[in-house]
């Protein structure tokens, strides 16, 4: 079985680890490249990481470029994805990187983003536990349309998705991740530049500000059954990849640092690409780097009575592209791990 796949938004950050990842896949034949400004440059002037596609061309954003692809990717900033969608056919998968089709209320599309709500597609983050005892994954098979999550909701919902499903913490959550730069993508922003990031840390969309928490409250919902109230601070870092969270809630029981790890093991014990790490050992991005997985650790603070969970990921790839194809391998019925790397990339 080989599929033709095309990519818009390829010279982004998104779109070099989509090929990065494209290029290892047995069953994939890599077709259109496009881009908006960029089109009619050789996609090696933006990744030169890419000798084997260094070359290609990269066209414009159409719907006529993008159509003859049994899948294409959407690797665009929000609110550019539906429109393409709306005019790809039925019998296309079509798995949008960007914010689009994420939501399921209106409401929350207006008031984080603005404009028409395009409405939710079949979300992508296949191994978040669900109240009814299921997961996300046994929504994706056979799909011919699939939101991926946003980096930061990705490693904070698995963090903790497992507790609020067995009940072990009040729905009423904090989440702080740092991540690095390749978040805010490739736009020319001057407090992204080299000398404001290096040797600085600094926290934004701070008090509820950040576009990701409404998808916080959506997936941990999901997994407990009822609302929760998330508190979300990202901090940037000094460090071009990657993305360590630290989530914590208020004990809902007299739960113990083992009970909780056991519901964390038994939550993700057959996930390829969740790692409950042993105990002593703490989850860092380096250690992510590159690869499709999530490190977490589970902890206990008996004096403050809160669960600590920490999750490192890399943002360009199980935050993002690695999602992506995990969610195309699901959708099209090849196996899950086809053409993701599980280890990751050191020193």
């Amino acid at each position: 079985m080989t599929v033709k796949v095309a990519i818009a938004g390829a010279s982004g950050y998104a779109g070099g680890e989509l090929l990065r990842l494209l290029l290892a896949h047995p069953e994939v034949e890599i077709g259109a490249l496009t881009a908006g400004g960029n089109a009619g440059t050789p996609l090696g002037q933006h990744h030169p990481h890419l000798a084997p596609l260094a070359e290609r061309m990269l066209e414009d954003t159409t719907p006529e470029t993008l159509s003859g692809h049994d899948v294409v990717f959407l690797a665009l900033p929000h609110g550019h994805s539906a429109v393409l969608a709306a005019d790809l056919g039925d019998d296309v998968l079509v798995v949008d990187l960007g914010a689009d089709h994420r939501l399921t209320g209106t409401g929350d599309w207006t008031r984080w983003y603005g404009g028409e709500h395009a409405g939710a597609w079949p979300y992508g983050l296949p191994e978040l536990p669900l109240a009814d005892g299921t997961k996300q994954r046994e929504q994706l098979p056979g799909v011919r349309r699939v939101a991926v999550p946003g980096c930061f909701p990705t490693g904070g919902s698995l963090a903790l998705a497992p507790a609020l499903q067995a009940g072990l913490i009040a729905p009423d959550v904090t989440v702080v991740s740092v991540t690095g730069s390749s978040g805010a993508g490739k736009a020319l922003k001057p407090h992204l530049l080299g000398a404001e990031v290096m040797g600085s840390a600094s926290a934004y969309g701070v008090g509820g500000a950040h576009r990701h928490t409404p998808e916080f409250r959506q997936n941990l919902a999901a997994a407990s059954g009822a609302p929760v109230t998330v508190s979300f601070t990202p901090v940037l870092a000094p460090m071009p990849r990657g993305i360590l969270t630290t989530a914590s809630a208020p004990l809902a029981t007299d739960t113990d640092a083992a009970t909780a790890r056991e519901a964390y093991q038994k939550a993700y014990a057959d996930e390829p690409f969740v790692q409950v790490l042993p105990q002593g050992s703490w989850p860092a991005t380096a250690a992510t780097l590159g690869s499709n997985n999530v490190a977490l650790q589970v902890e206990i603070d008996a004096d403050a009575r809160r669960l600590i969970v920490i999750a490192a990921i890399d943002n360009l790839t199980k935050g993002t592209a690695g999602g992506a194809v995990q969610c195309m391998n699901l959708a099209l019925g090849v196996p899950e791990t086809t053409g993701l790397p599980s280890t990751g990339v050191a020193p």
